[in-house]
């Protein structure tokens, strides 16, 4: 005798499949990488742009927020870094210049496998006679037809870090009343609990365990965190994973990659 609810069963376990299978290509998963590159120089002094672009076509993500980037500076032998990595990447780059420096610029550059609709270099708060820094923003819409922004910056080094404050600070309200899913990435120059981090995090996320926050800084033997990745509204992001790429030559600082899911 056959068993008539065995089609039944069938086309249900086959739907939910489909549905599975749907959910599944809904999702919305953003791969965003944080590298300081060292201007270009690699540890070993060889100025070699096809180790530093090597790293980020492994790590494949997204959007890369870059510190530390030369735009025509004499030391960086005239050339126009972000131009070069978003060559040797096949990604789209902008640059953000925080200073002039050295016969050329210096400052932010983001990489991305989107085009912009938009982009705002944000100069940053400092004190007189210190180092200027920016926040470099991108504004895009993804495949899947969300649009975010992403932020690249590099806060202040000084171990005082009157600077530091100021910058987050300054960024917190610059993007309190965003109207996109934001992403904020970069070297921030402090350690988790420090007074800019908790400044920072009073407002975004971030995307490091407490317990294991993967340290990033030095490249050779890593031993504190001080580049990070962030978002906001932190209920409309997810982490999926996180993980450091410590190539030695590339840059002294490990790049930082964080895969997160937005949530819709």
């Amino acid at each position: 005798m056959i068993n008539k609810r065995i089609p039944v069963l069938i086309l249900f376990l086959f739907s939910g499949v489909l549905l599975a299978q749907k959910i599944e290509a809904d999702k919305v998963v953003v791969k965003v990488l944080s590298f300081n590159i060292l201007h270009g120089a690699t540890t070993n002094g060889s100025f070699d742009l096809e180790i530093i672009a090597n790293v980020i076509k492994k790590a494949d993500a997204d959007f890369v927020s870059l510190q530390e980037v030369d735009f025509k500076t004499n030391r960086a032998q005239k050339y126009d870094l972000p131009t070069e990595l978003g060559y040797r990447t096949k990604m789209v780059s902008v640059f953000g210049r925080a200073m002039y420096y050295d016969g050329g610029e210096y400052g932010e550059a983001v990489l991305s496998k989107t085009s912009f609709l938009s982009t705002r270099n944000m100069a940053l708060l400092y004190t007189k006679g210190n180092e200027p820094r920016a926040a470099l923003e991108v504004t895009t819409v993804l495949k899947s037809g969300d649009t975010i922004s992403f932020i690249g910056t590099h806060l202040d080094h000084l171990k005082e870090g009157t600077d530091r404050v100021l910058q987050a600070k300054a960024i917190n309200t610059a993007y309190r009343n965003s109207k996109y899913a934001t992403i904020l990435s970069g070297d921030l120059n402090d350690t988790p609990n420090s007074s800019a981090i908790n400044i920072l995090e009073s407002f975004w996320k971030a995307s490091y365990n407490k317990e294991n926050p993967l340290f990033t800084f030095p490249s050779n033997k890593p031993n504190k965190k001080i580049d990070y990745v962030l978002f906001y509204p932190k209920n409309k992001w997810q982490v999926i994973s996180r993980e450091t790429i410590c190539d030695t030559i590339a840059s002294d600082h490990c790049a930082y990659l964080v895969t997160l899911q937005l949530v819709r």
